[in-house]
């Protein structure tokens, strides 16, 4: 089952919102590709930021990229939010399916004189760009068809479908305070204008944004810093709507533990990799909220202690670093944790592939709670739980080498003592002791053939809990096979 969680702790809007309007949090990726870390690292905080408010977490899918978006990408991005439990209270909003709306704000904005008709070829705007660079200036579009009183503009050509550009403000500035990277502030003169409409109708990725999070009445937008550039684009265009202007908080991005930014030579980097490798949900959850975000020197909490002190003043100026032992180790102390029934089902799918026999076999469960302790990943509990269901193989030249004419009487004495001792640990315990006290041996010299006959093993956990899993007929048998 997935590791859910949906909790409400507070109605009231935070200090740091421009109104008294509920949270609203979005998480809007493009499905060009799997669920990255940093995407779902973005998914929690908007997600735990909307929870400790009380608020509205909303998935939008943003799939305008045709020729890049697939069904199976949009799936995946789900499953991984699922697999999380990070559960969206409205959506998944496809901008594919808003067309119209668009459309129609981009009308209304060629009405009201916000935007306009451009027909300056790609060619045309490319020439423009190269003569400023070459004089030394920024470049962008140089404004030939932008409308202004007393302007003249050019004919328009023959047979070319123009682009729809948003009037961005020629002077002035724009601002906003970043909740994490505090005020910026950049100059229109450094921004042109922008096209919020292809030649073939198709509306570009910053006016869908500014639509979307205006309908969806977002208030805060918690994003990674690549979007840092966009935000000036899209606060102009929402101010010519006369739209309330959501906070904004531009996340710094993980890198790898070589300060690299994260990619697949790092190891797995799609959420979905991990529980295919045998991490748990809360593990990972645990372990991407302390990525740029921190509560003094706390490093484990549950879901619910997140949700209750996450906000948006501690999170870190600086980029994070991805640090597979430190997942590890977070993911081992939730493997203790969890119940051995859940973990069983887990790895009995990825036994059986490896040929496991159930029949007759020890309770998966309890070699599970025998094992789990020095497991960092439930595949690691797999691997170790197959000395109890597969028929052991022990090395001819161990054999020969463990099980001695010294140790052979011992072993005797120890399988005429298995008939009446009471089979559990303790006992199972006092009766190793009894034959090496007996014997005159110590603990290895008799251990080692013991775990070799009866598991194929030379190291497995305390032998007296491997036996008693075992169970009695079981040990009987193996060793007696080999005394005969």
């Amino acid at each position: 089952m997935p590791f859910l969680f949906i909790m409400t702790v507070s109605n009231s809007a935070p200090a740091s919102t421009s109104s008294s309007a509920p949270v609203r949090t979005r998480f809007s990726p493009s499905p060009t590709g799997y669920l990255h870390m940093g995407g779902a690292r973005t998914a929690l905080f908007s997600w735990a930021f909307a929870r400790h408010f009380g608020g509205t977490f909303v998935l939008r899918i943003e799939d305008t990229d045709l020729a890049r978006s697939t069904p199976e990408a949009v799936q995946t991005i789900i499953d991984g939010l699922h697999w999380l439990g990070l559960e969206y209270d409205e959506g998944p909003f496809y901008q594919t399916r808003r067309m119209d709306r668009y459309r129609e704000v981009i009308a209304q904005m060629l009405q009201q004189g916000t935007a306009y008709h451009c027909y300056s070829s790609p060619e045309e705007v490319e020439a423009m760009r190269e003569l400023m660079r070459a004089a030394g200036k920024k470049p962008r579009y140089d404004g030939t068809w932008r409308p202004e009183p007393g302007k003249t503009l050019p004919p328009v050509p023959v047979d070319r479908k123009p682009v729809v550009r948003f009037k961005n403000p020629l002077d002035g500035d724009v601002s906003w305070n970043d909740v994490v990277k505090g005020n910026i502030t950049i100059s229109n003169c450094e921004i042109d204008d922008l096209v919020i409409a292809r030649s073939d109708g198709m509306p570009t990725y910053n006016f869908c944004v500014v639509v979307d999070d205006w309908d969806m009445k977002i208030t805060h937008v918690i994003r990674g810093d690549d979007h840092v550039n966009n935000t000036p684009r899209q606060l102009n265009i929402l101010k010519a709507l006369g739209a309330s202007l959501p906070l904004y908080g531009h996340v710094p991005m993980i890198l790898g533990a070589d300060g690299e930014k994260l990619s697949k030579r790092h190891g797995a980097v799609s959420v979905m990799d991990y529980p295919a490798q045998g991490y748990l949900p809360e593990a990972m959850l645990n372990y991407l909220a302390r990525l740029g975000w921190s509560h003094g020197d706390e490093e484990i909490f549950s879901m619910k202690q997140f949700c209750e002190w996450f906000n948006l003043d501690h999170l870190s100026k600086s980029p994070a670093q991805f640090n597979p032992e430190k997942l590890a180790w977070i993911n081992n102390h939730y493997i203790k944790l969890a119940d051995n029934a859940r973990l069983a089902a887990m790895v009995k799918p990825l036994m059986e592939k490896d040929g496991a026999d159930f029949t007759n076999a020890p309770d998966l469960p309890k070699v599970i709670g025998l094992l789990k302790e020095r497991a960092n990943t439930v595949n690691e509990i797999g691997v170790a739980a197959m000395l109890f269901y597969r028929k052991p193989t022990p090395d001819a030249a161990l054999l020969t080498q463990h099980f001695t004419d010294v140790i052979r009487p011992a072993l005797a004495d120890f399988v005429a003592r298995c008939a009446t001792v009471e089979w559990n640990t303790e006992s199972l315990a006092l009766m190793i002791k009894e034959v090496l006290t007996s014997h005159k041996l110590k603990m290895p010299k008799f251990a080692m053939p013991l775990r070799l006959m009866v598991t194929g093993q030379l190291q497995t956990p305390a032998i007296d809990a491997v036996l008693e899993l075992f169970g009695r007929e079981a040990v009987v048998a193996r060793l007696q096979s080999y005394l005969l």
